[in-house]
């Protein structure tokens, strides 16, 4: 819990973070905290039902229970009022009063559900709980049609079920297409066709071999009793041809065509929003520079960092119900420094990292670039503001603790006030240009001198 930006004491600050860890505590998010960011991402919504005792309120929440989004659901009730229309004489319906509480029903079935049918639909009923009692947050895709909230894999549903459907096409054609049949011209002679149709059945009972692909389990087995796409053809030929003769039907051509799959296949990596290099098994991880990195790692990092904010809202309600219960704060002390806390998860993307580390050196490179001209042409305020990309709260925080570490010793006194340190304060038109030196009466420089500066002077 990051608490730098908000205006407290730091006793107060103190007692924050310890009832944040005592959050992490109840959730057991050391041991499970992935297994929960996972069914939020998965079903798009989470609710926890926040459990406290009514006799010992002032011991905060005393635990967090798990329950099944398919069995809660949130209801506004509006209620409305007439009010005539002085312009045109009529009446218009104005909210009167707006109510919000949860309803849970293990069935799964709500009272007003219209898109299920059945015996308990008219009966249905819930337990009526009230809204500071779930802690709850959702993905914020919500579909206006059906009235519901999606996860982020629903838009990957589609693609699934495309490419799934185009392997098992694929495997089809591949084992239908892939053996070389046979065709069997049998000689008949001169029998009667009952005859030769016969003896044609009794050639083709001694040598077929019948295979069958089973979709279900995906393996090939022999089956005689079935027609089967892989047998051969067997054709009877008159008395006065060529005799009995076998010849044999070429495979598929085109076997190795994989462009179709790997078409649903992208569309499908494209669908979860994670870049297809790191899907791809024969590529490696890059270590590269922050200027080889590739416009799909930069968007998955925002889409992280979009899903952090977005999940961060359990942390935020179930800590503001902490530090109310415990007296800690008020509700109006708590809306006062709730945008101002951040919430600083563990950040392993080495390609964000570098991006910051080559800024960072890019800056300082530049900074050294343009000190010589400090005082001449380029102000201090003026070259932390556009090369180090400063604030003002960043300038001023950054100097309270130059001058801070400097009066307890940390660092040098005098380290930096060639550039302007704390003392004088940044910005001081005064700093970064050199002083003429004092010289005593006896001290002064001679009229040569003074001839060999003025000349200089003009020359400059």
């Amino acid at each position: 819990l990051d608490l730098d930006l908000v205006k407290m004491s730091e006793s107060i600050k103190k007692k924050i973070n310890l009832e944040f860890t005592e959050i992490l505590r109840l959730l057991d998010w050391k041991y499970r905290g992935h297994d929960i960011f996972r069914r939020w991402y998965i079903d798009g919504r989470i609710f926890y039902h926040k459990l406290v005792d009514q006799k010992q309120a002032r011991k905060g929440i005393a635990e967090v229970r798990y329950v099944d989004p398919k069995f809660i659901k949130k209801v506004r009730v509006i209620e409305k009022g007439k009010e005539a229309n002085k312009e045109n004489s009529s009446e218009i319906d104005l909210v009167q009063k707006t109510q919000e509480f949860f309803i849970f029903n293990d069935s799964g079935v709500y009272p007003g559900m219209t898109s299920f049918t059945g015996p308990g639909v008219k009966n249905a009923q819930g337990l009526k709980i009230a809204p500071d009692a779930i802690a709850y947050v959702t993905s914020g895709i919500y579909n206006p049609t059906t009235k519901q909230v999606y996860g982020y894999l629903q838009k990957a549903i589609k693609p699934t079920n495309q490419l799934r459907m185009m392997e098992d096409a694929l495997v089809i054609y591949r084992i239908s297409r892939a053996p070389e049949r046979r065709i069997f011209y049998i000689d008949v002679g001169n029998l009667p066709k009952p005859k030769a149709e016969a003896y044609l059945k009794d050639v083709m009972s001694r040598y077929r071999n019948k295979v069958v692909y089973d979709g279900s389990t995906g393996e090939v087995k022999d089956d005689r009793n079935q027609m089967s796409m892989l047998e051969d053809f067997w054709l009877p030929r008159r008395e006065g041809g060529r005799g009995t003769e076998i010849t044999t039907l070429p495979g598929g051509q085109n076997l190795g065509e994989m462009a179709d799959v790997t078409y649903f296949q992208e569309k499908l990596y494209k669908s979860l929003n994670i870049p297809v290099s790191r899907l791809m098994s024969d590529s490696g991880f890059n270590m590269g520079r922050s200027s080889e990195i590739t416009r799909d790692e930069i968007k998955f990092t925002k889409f992280i960092q979009r899903l952090r904010k977005r999940f961060s809202g359990l942390f935020a309600d179930l800590l503001k119900t902490q530090l109310v219960l415990k007296g800690i704060l008020t509700v109006e002390d708590w809306e006062d420094i709730r945008e101002s806390i951040i919430y600083d998860f563990n950040d392993d993307n080495h390609f964000f990292e570098m991006k910051e580390s080559e800024l960072l050196k890019d800056r300082v490179e530049q900074l050294a670039g343009v000190s010589d001209y400090i005082g001449t042409y380029f102000s201090i305020e003026w070259i932390r503001k556009n090369v180090l990309q400063q604030t003002k709260l960043e300038m001023e925080e950054i100097d309270r603790q130059i001058d801070d570490e400097r009066k307890s010793g940390k660092i040098d006194p005098v380290a930096g006030q060639d550039m302007g340190g704390p003392e004088g304060g940044f910005g001081d038109p005064s700093r970064g240009i050199e002083q003429e030196p004092a010289y005593a009466d006896d001290q002064e420089p001679d009229d040569a001198d003074d001839e060999d500066d003025e000349s200089e002077n003009r020359n400059l």
